[in-house]
Order: C-alpha cells, then sequence, then structure tokens
C-alpha cells in the first residue's frame, strides 16, 4: 500500500527534523505544510527530505487541507493517509500500529487514542484532558460513537477521507473527521498510543485563547452535524 503522511507545522524547528526522521520508511512522501513559520521550520523540514509546502493563512485545519490538495494532483494517489503534528509529542513509530487495523482489518479510519496510551507525567494539560474527555463523551450520546480521543495521529484511507467533504480550517479538524466518518458508517477503531511533552509551546493548550478557543470550536461542531 501507498502511505503518506501530512504534518501540519507552525514554528517546529527544534522537532520537525526529530519528527521526519523517526518515521518508518515503509512512508511513501512525507508533506510538511509550513503554516507560516517565522522560523527555520520550512528548512529543517527539507533538509531531512520532507516535501514542503507553505500555507500562509493560518489554522490547523487550513494546513491539512492544503496537503490533502496537494497529494490529489499527485499522479499516483495514496491508499493511506496518516495525519501527525510536528512538535514531537507522539512518536512517529508507532505509525506503524495505526496503519495496521486497516492494511490486515480492512478499517477505514484510525485513531491514535492517548487515553488508552501512556502519557508522560505533564504532557496533556487538564483542560486538554476535561476536553477529550467531555468532547468523546458527547459524540458517544449524540453520535452512539465509542472514541476516546481526539488524538491528531491517525490514519484513514485516502478515498474515505476525501469523500467526508472535509471544511473545517482550524481547531474544529479531527472532531469533524470523526463525526463524519461516524454518520457515513465508517468501520473506525482506536489503538493505543504514547504521548510526551511536545518540544516548545503549544498553541493551542498553552495560551488561554488557544483553549477556549479550540473548546468553543469543538462544542459548535459537535452540535453543527447533529
Amino acid at each position: 500500500m501507498k502511505i503518506d503522511v501530512i504534518i501540519p507545522a507552525f514554528n517546529e524547528e527544534n522537532s520537525i527534523g526529530k519528527v521526519i526522521n523517526d518515521i518508518p520508511e515503509l512512508v511513501r512522501n512525507v508533506v510538511v505544510v509550513n503554516n507560516r513559520s517565522t522560523d527555520q521550520t520550512r528548512e529543517i523540514a527539507q533538509n531531512a527530505g520532507a516535501i514542503v509546502l507553505d500555507e500562509p493563512q493560518m489554522g490547523y485545519g487550513k494546513a491539512c487541507l492544503t496537503g490533502m490538495d496537494f497529494i490529489s494532483k499527485q499522479e499516483e494517489l495514496p491508499d493511506i493517509l496518516v495525519f501527525l503534528d510536528g512538535d514531537y509529542s507522539d512518536y512517529p513509530e508507532q505509525l506503524l500500529d495505526l496503519i495496521k487495523p486497516i492494511m490486515e482489518g480492512n478499517y477505514d479510519m484510525v485513531i491514535g487514542s492517548r487515553a488508552l496510551g501512556n502519557r508522560e507525567s505533564g504532557s496533556m494539560t487538564i483542560p486538554q484532558v476535561f476536553g477529550n474527555w467531555l468532547a468523546t463523551s458527547l459524540m458517544r450520546l449524540i453520535y452512539k460513537t465509542s472514541y476516546t480521543d481526539l488524538g491528531p495521529f491517525r490514519a484513514i484511507k485516502w478515498d474515505k477521507l476525501t469523500a467526508l467533504g472535509m471544511v473545517d480550517q482550524n481547531y474544529g479538524w479531527t472532531i469533524e473527521m470523526q463525526i463524519k466518518a461516524a454518520k457515513s458508517g465508517y468501520k473506525t477503531t482506536e489503538v493505543p498510543v504514547d504521548y510526551k511533552k511536545r518540544i516548545g509551546i503549544s498553541k493551542v493548550s498553552g495560551t488561554v485563547k488557544g483553549v477556549f478557543g479550540a473548546g468553543y470550536k469543538i462544542l459548535w461542531t459537535i452540535y453543527k452535524y447533529w
């Protein structure tokens, strides 16, 4: 199977090279979407062997959409697309665990669950833990899902992803995907992934504005697709 990876990145010069270097060799393309970084993220990612795209409009979802648009224009489309953060909080080598249910069990989407894995102390803030619990509880109640996390480390079949018609350009990206997958009847599962303290300061949980912005958008997205 052809496997590509998209990594949205904003000012990740101290971590992006480590992330790329730890991605398993079976991956065909690593696409880093440089989301208006003001440091050396672009140069370091390129030197590490990634395809680097520039997206001047800020937003996690926007960066993911830019990466998808680039991949959609390739002569050979991937079978599986993996999303991974650029802050080195995830363990890129666990990508093998993420794609296994798709390759061996014909699952459509696999979420890397930090709630099921081993989390380093302090790797997730109290608002992050509570937000994940609240969001997954509401999805379980409204959409009858069994998610335990909104983890950004995830794998999905390319054709299934494009069929979802993803539109969110910022904080609602991950939950939009999970809700739409549930409503579309996709075969989904979770696998435990480990999580460590990120390198640098989080653009979401590291600021009051980010915490409230993400919380509002997640709740709005749950309501929007209800």
